[in-house]
């Protein structure tokens, strides 16, 4: 990066507060970010528009909320195409390198093998994104400017919120693909009714919920959500086919009464996958997820005391 780059670079984040926190909830939008910096764009071969199908955009917009509602809002600013905050810091391909890497680097996770590490090898269509090697050296650069200092926030965050209130929710907030959710004919381990009604036939989940099948996440929580969704006539399915990426599995440990909850919106309910620019039923997926803050940030405490995590 240059001097030049630098000077106008944004910050990595935004953290939208409340005058007060009063409730002990956290969203955050790792994906969200919208900055595609010129070193990326000099290295690609690909449009900024197909990068930009990777990303969970508008989703911050989504939970604007949160704030008036007693809490906090994080969200990245850089394209997930050119780091992804939802990752292992080190979940790196190979193949993306001509040296050899350290070995503190995860070379071998399901994600890395999908093209999608904490630095994607690949845009949503399946194209590589880089047409050369990268340098490990810039990759370090990547992640001491944007990825620590995020993820340092957010487990000061949560610190924070534990230090006030006993206990902490956060809500890591995500879009699909319009062609994710798994149907029944293709899922026969979907045993719980509310998901079978969901995933009937072809039709695709409006939202996934993942808690880590549980692990991650107190049950009243996620039941919360699921019915506040569920009544305004959303299709919500559990852990399948998300149950929650780093961040979920990282922070949430609900036996220290730390809780993590990813919620997954189905794209087509409020944009234009393709040409990535919002749909006007934006506005009724935002007032659904207001629903969602004013249900979490007024439940009792109770509901977010320190418990057991379902055995694994």
């Amino acid at each position: 990066m240059t001097i030049t780059d630098a000077e106008t670079a944004p910050l990595p984040f935004d953290v939208i507060r409340p005058v007060k926190q009063s409730a002990p909830v956290i969203f955050a939008s790792p994906h969200s970010g919208r900055h595609y910096p010129d070193d990326l764009m000099a290295a690609t071969g690909l449009p900024e528009l197909v990068l930009r199908r990777s990303a969970d955009n508008f989703v911050e917009e989504l939970f604007t909320a949160a704030p008036s509602h007693g809490a906090p809002l994080i969200h990245a600013a850089y394209g997930r195409a050119y780091l992804d905050l939802n990752r292992e810091p080190w979940e790196l391909d190979p193949r993306m390198f001509a040296e050899e890497l350290p070995s503190h680097v995860n070379t071998t996770s399901l994600r890395v093998a999908g093209g999608l590490g904490t630095i994607p090898r690949l845009a949503a269509d399946g194209r590589d994104i880089y047409t050369d090697h990268l340098d490990f050296t810039e990759v370090r650069q990547r992640l001491s400017r944007i990825y620590f200092p995020y993820h340092h926030c957010l487990a000061r965050m949560i610190e924070d919120c534990q230090l006030t209130f006993g206990h902490c929710l956060l809500i890591d907030c995500h879009s699909m693909p319009s062609s994710s959710g798994l149907n029944l004919h293709s899922n026969p381990g979907l045993n719980n009714k509310a998901n079978q009604a969901a995933a009937i036939g072809d039709r695709r989940a409006d939202i996934v919920l993942g808690d880590r099948f549980g692990t991650a996440c107190a049950p009243e929580l996620i039941d919360c959500v699921h019915r506040t969704l569920s009544d305004l006539g959303l299709r919500v399915q559990r852990n399948n086919p998300y149950a929650g990426g780093f961040t979920t599995y990282h922070y949430g440990r609900p036996g220290t009464g730390v809780h993590a909850l990813q919620i997954e919106i189905n794209r087509r309910l409020y944009m234009d996958e393709q040409e990535v620019v919002r749909l006007p039923a934006i506005q009724r997926v935002q007032a659904a997820m207001t629903g969602v803050i004013a249900a979490v940030c007024n439940l009792p405490m109770t509901y977010f005391a320190a418990q057991d995590a379902a055995a694994e």
